[in-house]
């Protein structure tokens, strides 16, 4: 591992740290207080269901655990997970379905 030089890393720390906070403060100090237009508001539901298949999935088809390489354990659990919230709609239901599903896989399967 090579060592980074002390002030380039102070620099990128300060320059994510004010990016972080621009971006922030666009959307909340600049634009906080007014009334968002229909369409923002209709796009702005479906943030939560854009980001979480991109936090889930690197966990599904790159696992550390198997040190990258895809399982049939994850990808079991990952489909009986969609199926059963796409069937019943209820959330909880299908995390504790599909982490039932991924223990039983992983016991089973070794």
């Amino acid at each position: 591992m090579t060592d980074i030089p002390t002030l380039k890393l102070w620099i990128v720390i300060f320059g994510l740290g004010a990016g972080s906070y621009f971006l922030r403060f666009v959307f909340l100090g600049l634009i906080g207080d007014r009334e968002l237009p229909e369409w923002v508001l209709r796009h702005l539901r479906y943030t939560a269901v854009a980001v979480l298949p991109g936090l889930v999935a690197p966990a599904i088809l790159f696992p550390a655990a198997t040190g990258g390489v895809p399982d049939p354990a994850r990808l079991g659990a990952a489909f009986v997970t969609a199926a059963l919230g796409y069937v019943t709609r209820n959330v909880i239901l299908a995390i504790v379905g599909g982490a039932v599903t991924l223990y039983s896989l992983l016991y089973i399967l070794g």
